[in-house]
């Protein structure tokens, strides 16, 4: 359906949590390192739940690395604070890649720059900086399958009932 990118990502309940989020969506996961964890750590798999043994999880060495199999296209969306750009403006397809940078770094501010048309933003009042990064993976994803959403759910419960018999 959709491969979120977790762009060095540093708690491990959060990757957890997004895990979680991709094997309910059919998305695929992808971790760039260096990770703030290992990804046997119990508090992810503690937030993932039964559902790891399920991820379709790809980890890559580097940014560098990833950006050479998926270079930065029309169907790549960067979320950042860094822009003004409404996420629920931006148009998502299926196989997109949505990128998040680290809970304490964000994606690397060049990239952003050379990429502005590609960057998105979910809209916060003026009291806060962000959001926790599980919580703006799910807000993000779930407007790309909302954008998508014919024949998901014919699918999915289609999934469930051969599972069952």
């Amino acid at each position: 359906m959709f491969n979120i990118v977790l762009v060095e990502p540093q708690i491990p309940p959060n990757t957890g949590t997004i895990g979680r989020l991709c094997v309910n969506l059919g998305a695929t996961l992808h971790l760039i390192k260096p990770l703030g964890f290992d990804i046997d750590d119990k508090a992810v798999k503690r937030a993932g739940l039964d559902y790891w043994k399920d991820l379709d999880l790809v980890v890559w060495e580097s940014f560098d690395v990833f950006l050479e199999a998926h270079p930065i296209d029309h169907n790549t969306h960067l979320a950042t604070t860094k822009t003004d750009r409404l996420y629920f403006n931006a148009t998502f397809n299926k196989g997109d890649y949505i990128l998040f940078g680290s809970e304490t770094k964000g994606i690397k501010e060049q990239v952003l720059l050379e990429n502005r048309e590609r960057c998105i933003t979910i809209p916060m009042g003026g009291t806060g900086r962000s959001l926790n990064l599980g919580v703006s993976a799910g807000i993000v994803t779930y407007e790309a399958l909302r954008q998508n959403y014919e024949g998901f759910n014919k699918i999915t419960i289609k999934n469930k009932l051969e599972e069952q018999s």
